[in-house]
């Protein structure tokens, strides 16, 4: 029963973390309006807490297998609470962005371990792939129940309330994963503190992140940021104790499943963001009916995890299921490409949030497939990878498709196309892109993944060897 009470204790911090990325959004206006944020100076909100929580998710992996799995859980939550409540407090731009800064923070040290504590608790094969499909639930539907969530307390009490919400959840989930999680001793600083690997990684994984929330336009710093990664890998190569051993790499499953993820999530987070925008700036929806119009997208998600994903994952394999995922979800994005200025939200959206229940299928699947080939040694470290992953795929996907919407978008405005013909001319291209981006990830799984083994088997062929 333990197992299932931290599990809940695992995901309500993974909750919290997912709805904190997403409930910001629809509060920005008033934010703007009272700490008085610039235009521009407004995007922060997100990329502050977008760029810590991305580059910081490997060194925190890794530091967890070293200091222990449940420690930086704890010290992920302490963070990530005590930062929630310092954004609430907030009356200024800067005392907001340093928050917002130490949120992504706290969320990177809590999350990269998350998936390793999960596999270490849940050792039978069926048990694992129900918690992994519950757990990546909660992360699937918690940036639509943020969306809702941000604009009713938004309007019923203020802004600040998308903070201060976040403080009891993570106060009784660190009273509680006191009590719940199991003790872990770590292998010590002395197996693994590569100071200098961990510079080189965050740096550059930071600086990439920020080259690509800023759209490129910093072209120098994805330069420098390329530097610093290929000096990491340099490390990791010749390093006595490296922060991320490149035999991780070796594994087939993690690395395709870790490349399949970032192009799956490109095209699929992106999807969140741009509809939301084609809902509001196209058909004139409020941002509480945004939320609400895409609720069915996370009651499908939801249930597909719940209910189906666990049970068709241990008939046919994580492997299949990860494909017949993805090939719903390409069919929702070829379907957006298709969308009209004045649609009917029947007949032309709810058969999309329909099929993009099959995230469903695709998040658990990746997860299981992602942490299979990691030793149990390793397990924060393939957590904190197939996190870092996770967090590059959304940036990238949110900055590529949302730049090649406002430059197709100008271009039909040039043309002499109405506002509303021109957003939605340059929505269908970029949801042609996300299309591609899936097919992609769905080759990459086709070709690279290999059908997870049971935890049974590969004890067998161990003791064999």
């Amino acid at each position: 029963m333990h197992r299932w009470t931290a599990l809940g204790v695992l995901s309500a911090a993974g909750l919290m973390t997912i709805l904190d990325g997403s409930i910001v959004t629809v509060a920005m206006p008033a934010i703007q309006q009272d700490v008085g944020f610039s235009p521009a100076g407004l995007s922060w909100m997100v990329n502050a807490y977008l760029i810590p929580f991305g580059g910081l998710l490997l060194l925190a992996g890794r530091l967890g297998d070293l200091v222990g799995r449940r420690a930086m859980f704890l010290a992920g939550n302490a963070v990530f609470t005590a930062a929630s409540l310092l954004a609430g407090l907030a009356s200024t731009p800067g005392m907001l962005i340093a928050a917002r800064f130490l949120q992504g923070a706290g969320s990177a040290m809590a999350s990269a371990v998350v998936l390793g504590i999960l596999v270490t608790i849940f050792t039978d094969d069926a048990d694992r792939g129900r918690a992994i499909a519950i757990f990546s639930f909660t992360g699937a539907a918690g940036a639509s129940i943020g969306q809702v969530l941000g604009g009713v307390l938004t309007d019923t009490l203020s802004w600040p309330w998308i903070f201060f919400i976040n403080v009891p959840i993570g106060l009784a989930t660190i009273v509680l994963a006191v009590r719940v999680l199991p003790r872990d001793r770590g292998l010590g600083l002395s197996a693994g503190a590569d100071v200098l690997g961990a510079a080189l990684v965050t740096s550059g994984l930071m600086l990439g992140i920020y080259t690509v929330v800023q759209g490129g336009a910093q072209w120098w710093t994805g330069v420098v940021s390329a530097a610093l990664l290929a000096g990491f890998v340099i490390r990791q190569a010749t390093a006595a104790n490296p922060l991320m051993p490149l035999r991780i790499l070796r594994s087939r499953n993690v690395t395709g499943a870790n490349l399949a993820q970032m192009l799956a999530l490109s095209g699929m987070f992106a999807f969140q963001i741009l509809v939301a925008l084609y809902m509001q700036k196209v058909l004139g929806y409020t941002a509480l009916e945004t939320g609400l119009a895409m609720l069915p997208a996370a009651v499908g998600i939801g249930i597909v995890s719940l209910l189906v994903s666990a049970r068709v994952s241990a008939r046919f394999g994580a492997r299949t299921v990860l494909l017949a995922g993805l090939v719903l979800l390409i069919a929702a994005m070829v379907l957006l490409t298709r969308i009209p200025v004045r649609a009917g939200y029947v007949t032309d959206l709810l058969p999309v949030m329909v099929l993009i229940s099959g995230g469903g299928l695709v998040l658990p699947a990746l997860a299981t497939l992602g942490m299979s080939g990691a030793r149990e040694s390793d397990a924060g470290l393939a957590s904190g990878l197939f996190n870092t992953t996770q967090q590059v795929g959304m940036a990238i996907g949110v900055a590529v498709l949302s730049t090649l919407a406002a430059s197709r978008t100008e271009g039909l405005l040039a043309s002499g196309w109405t506002q509303a013909e021109a957003l939605t001319g340059g929505y269908r291209l970029a949801f042609a892109t996300s299309a591609g981006l899936l097919a992609t990830g769905f080759l990459v799984a086709l070709t690279v993944l290999r059908p997870a083994r049971s935890r049974a088997h590969g004890n067998a062929l161990n003791s064999a060897g």
